[in-house]
């Protein structure tokens, strides 16, 4: 080549748009990218001040703070990352959290303006402004980075901020984009949620209006949540609330040991509205989290189950294996790269080995707790579950106070009845189906009644006695017919001769005195509801063969 001049890439500023600048849509999201800068900077406390009133909020931390090269050299240098000096930091030990360098940019997708102040420990703020509008117009005019200057610092605006500040950065968010919307009280649960190192990591603290944020801003949480499974060891505060609750209100938790690096927990609410920590926008999930930081929102959306219990858990699973040599974030910061094949090995075995056995055991402890379960669970037939929500609802109705001496022992007595009522009100629900449908069918085929007019009387006869006893004026049957006072046994010899053979009269002759007993709400002994359950398949199949009958 006749020609060896020396070609470089030049890099336009709207590239900046591209890589992120308007990616980032979560206001968590851009306060993770702000607060993990200061955790990858050593800091030991971060400081967050919202100004709703101007719309503004800083962040303030202790870190290593800034030169003058490492604000222009690191900072603004997008796609820089401290990982090129190493996996963790030589100061505390920690791992870096930031990986590609572009997580700076998030700070530009929220507000309008951001100044930037730091300082290393014995000398003066740098720092610089960069103003959307003029940044705006840059991209339009196709400028390079270099031909785009930041503007110069008021350091007024940072002056309280200032006092007692010895080390790190301080950044001033104007004009946030979508407004500051959010309660103190909503900040402080989203930190205490998605920012697990701070709680966990006794040596990293955050800071809300100068107030501490610990597990307890999730005191709510904790008293909502109604069961518990911990996933392999870890040391987690909130677990440890979570575990005290359980001790005092005897709730149901479970310890899964499964061959792997994940842990976590995984727990379940009394009721999905539960979760909603602040209207419809936000909602707590079962989060992913590699090395301390929120990587994936809700990942049951990956594995997805269709079930009714889905919409009851929260938890948060930490899979560091994840945090490798190869970068598996997608660009935006908010989720892992969905065909990656190592993430994809992590969400099928949390699938077979975590998610699918909660939802067995969450079913069982929600029936024991005398809740609706999930329907879709065949270890209990649609009959028994059915009985057993009823049942429960009633018992509902004769619950003691607390307070009273009694209460555990009439407890006691409801629970011991439970078996019994859901077989009772089973057959309750059989035998009442089973003789009105009988009752309509004689009627439809106009069948005679002269050999039952005797009985039909003395029960005429027996009810008068019995509401002239109670003083009762008032008619007690829906129907006057005589139909009405015959129970099986009669109805039976009405639609059959007894000498017919699989014929409802030999049913009913066994069936009698085990429905007397059922309808005279007597318990049952084991051998009298098989007996029961047997004869009442005959008669339930033989009554549907005298209705299909043409």
């Amino acid at each position: 080549m006749g020609n060896n001049k020396a070609f470089t890439f030049e890099i336009s500023l709207s590239v900046l748009n591209h890589l992120g600048r308007n990616l980032y849509r979560s206001f968590t999201t851009v306060l993770g990218e702000a607060i993990s800068n200061s955790w990858d900077a050593n800091a030991e406390n971060v400081w967050i001040y919202i100004d709703k009133e101007n719309n503004s909020f800083f962040i303030k931390d202790d870190g290593d703070g800034m030169t003058a090269d490492d604000f222009q050299d690191k900072f603004l240098k997008i796609g820089y990352s401290k990982r090129k000096e190493g996996e963790t930091s030589p100061v505390k030990g920690r791992p870096y959290i930031g990986r590609k360098g572009i997580g700076k940019l998030a700070l530009l997708s929220c507000a309008n303006k951001i100044s930037v102040i730091s300082k290393v420990l014995g000398d003066d703020y740098i720092g610089g402004v960069i103003d959307n509008s003029g940044l705006d117009k840059a991209i339009i005019d196709d400028l390079t980075p270099k031909e785009y200057a930041l503007g110069d610092l008021d350091n007024r605006v940072f002056t309280n901020h200032m006092k007692g500040h010895t080390k790190g950065t301080i950044i001033h968010f104007e004009e946030t984009k979508e407004g500051i919307r959010h309660s103190l009280n909503f900040l402080k649960k989203i930190v205490a949620l998605y920012f697990r190192f701070s709680l966990i990591d006794p040596n990293f603290n955050i800071f809300i209006e100068d107030e501490k944020v610990t597990q307890d801003c999730l005191n709510d949480l904790v008293s909502k949540t109604q069961f518990l499974w911990k996933i392999n060891t870890i040391a987690d505060p909130y677990i440890e609330m979570l575990q005290n609750k359980f001790t005092a209100d005897k709730n149901e938790q479970r310890q899964l040991d499964i061959d792997s690096t994940i842990k976590g927990f995984v727990a379940s609410v009394e009721k999905p509205s539960h979760l909603k920590i602040r209207t419809m926008e936000e909602k707590v999930s079962i989060d992913l989290f590699v090395n301390g930081r929120l990587r994936e929102r809700d990942i049951l959306k990956h594995i997805p189950t269709t079930r009714v219990v889905e919409s009851y858990l929260y938890g948060q699973i930490h899979f560091d294996d994840l945090n490798d040599t190869t970068d598996r974030f997608t660009s935006s910061r908010e989720g892992v790269v969905v065909d990656d094949p190592k993430y994809n090995d992590f969400l099928t075995l949390l699938k077979t080995k975590v998610i699918n056995k909660i939802m067995k055991e969450w079913d069982e402890f929600r029936v024991n707790h005398k809740e609706e379960g999930d329907s879709e669970n065949m270890r209990l037939t649609p009959k028994k579950r059915k009985s057993l929500a009823l049942f429960d609802t009633i018992s509902k109705d004769y619950e003691i106070p607390k307070s009273s001496k009694y209460k555990d022992k009439v407890d006691d007595w409801v629970d011991n009845l439970r078996d019994d009522a859901s077989f009772n009100f089973t057959s309750y629900a059989e035998c009442f189906i089973s003789e009105n449908l009988t009752r309509a069918y004689i009627q439809d085929k106009k069948l005679s009644l002269a050999k039952k007019e005797g009985r039909i009387e003395r029960f005429k006869k027996e009810e008068k006695e019995s509401k002239a006893k109670g003083n009762i004026n008032i008619e007690l049957r829906e129907s006057a017919s005589d139909l009405s006072y015959l129970d099986m046994g009669d109805l039976a010899h009405i639609v059959e001769k007894a000498s017919t053979e699989n014929c409802l009269p030999k049913d009913a002759k066994q069936y009698k005195p085990i429905r007397d007993a059922l309808m005279h709400t007597a318990r049952l002994t084991k051998s009298a509801k098989l007996k029961l359950t047997s004869v009442y398949d005959n008669i339930q199949g033989r009554i549907k063969e005298l209705l299909s009958e043409k």
